[in-house]
């Protein structure tokens, strides 16, 4: 005697278009990534430009508090390696009241401020609260360097 074998057949879903509740629950889920995403980006990038405007807002000298401004060149690569080394030299100044403002010579404003000074890129100069200058560094210069002349002129301004 012979066993019949039965094959079962799994049963499939239909065919449909109808979206499956997994389907609508993994769409609302990559849909809340991407809006998280999006506005993450979108707040980093609105603060990063107020940053730059801030740091490129040459009005804001005079205004009570000393200001050390860099002239600069954004295709300098020497200009953008004294920006970063002023930079990590400001850092052990953050709560003394410095300003630190770039004048962007690529810009209308930033080569007026040059012209109106006398001085190429790679420049620091140093400023007092009412806009005197009262000095100035050229040339490429690292973090330990610069941190003593920011103290120094610290110190002038407050004094």
């Amino acid at each position: 005697m012979s066993k019949s074998k039965k094959i079962r057949k799994k049963k499939q879903a239909p065919d449909t278009d109808q979206p499956t509740r997994r389907d609508t629950l993994k769409f609302l889920r990559n849909g809340a990534l991407a809006v998280t995403a999006i506005g993450g980006a979108g707040y980093w990038a609105t603060g990063s430009f107020r940053a730059y405007a801030a740091e490129h807002d040459l009005s804001r000298m005079g205004q009570g508090a000393p200001v050390i401004v860099q002239v600069h060149d954004p295709q300098c690569s020497t200009c953008t390696a004294l920006q970063k080394q002023a930079r990590a030299a400001l850092k052990e100044f953050d709560d003394c009241g410095l300003i630190y403002l770039v004048a962007d010579i690529k810009t209308q404003d930033g080569a007026a401020f040059a012209a109106r000074y006398g001085v190429p890129n790679i420049t620091l100069l140093f400023f007092d609260g009412d806009g005197t200058l009262l000095s100035s560094v050229n040339g490429m210069h690292s973090s330990s360097q610069l941190s003593p002349l920011i103290a120094e002129h610290k110190a002038v301004t407050q004094a």
